[in-house]
């Protein structure tokens, strides 16, 4: 049974939600402030976390950062807030989805299940590929550079393995929102670009002399390795 973190101060929201959830057999915890949640996630593995922005004592966003420091869980926000910045804000600060209120509950089922499906999916690869310091494990989705693990969301650490698995050829945003959002997405092509962004930063240390995540204008993007 699959386990979920529910941040919601809103106590109509957050029990109905539960039902929903509890309905589609997941495992389903409850907290109503950022204090309780962060205590409980350290506490406990979970598989998502779905996350207010809006909360009595601190706001999901610090909340999205202290999970971020540590782990890759997939996190959805959860807002009133529908302008595209806080949107962008989300995915930008390592949001795996993004639901505004109002909502239906069977929608958000369907973001978590798809959420869910890509955090979980597992390419058929050949194990472990070194592109100089840079060492993927596709099987496991553990990158390192020299030998130090990076922190990648799961769809971050998607994208990387799926253009690391193709070296030196390119992808368009349409091709590569299919191929790591799935054909449910209903977002932005923004969040291609936000996604290649985070996967750069943390792959600061790597040496351009050694390969780099290319940007081709009005074709996409490409995983270059130099020999």
């Amino acid at each position: 049974m699959k386990s979920i973190l529910l941040v919601e101060d809103e106590v109509t929201i957050s029990r109905v939600l539960s039902v929903y959830l509890k309905h589609e057999n997941f495992d389903v915890v409850q907290a109503f402030d950022g204090k309780t949640a962060l205590q409980q996630f350290k506490e406990t593995t979970f598989n998502l976390v779905l996350l207010d922005v809006m909360l009595p004592d601190q706001d999901g966003w610090s909340i999205l950062q202290e999970i971020r420091r540590n782990s890759s869980c997939p996190v959805i926000m959860l807002t009133a807030l529908g302008d595209i910045d806080y949107r962008l804000k989300g995915l930008n600060q390592g949001a795996d989805d993004y639901i505004a209120k109002p909502f239906i509950g069977e929608e958000v089922i369907a973001r978590v299940h798809a959420v869910l499906r890509r955090s979980t999916n597992v390419l058929e690869t050949e194990n472990t590929k070194q592109y100089g310091s840079l060492s993927i494990n596709f099987d496991s989705h553990s990158v390192k550079i020299n030998g130090e693990p990076i922190i990648l969301t799961p769809k971050d650490t998607s994208l990387l393995l799926f253009l690391a698995n193709h070296p030196n050829r390119t992808y368009t945003r349409e091709i590569l929102i299919e191929q790591i959002w799935g054909l449910d997405y209903y977002g932005s092509e923004r969040a291609v670009d936000l996604s290649i962004k985070r996967v750069r930063q943390a792959l600061a240390a790597w040496p351009d002399t050694q390969g780099e995540i290319r940007t081709l204008r009005g074709l996409g993007y490409q995983f270059c390795v130099y020999e």
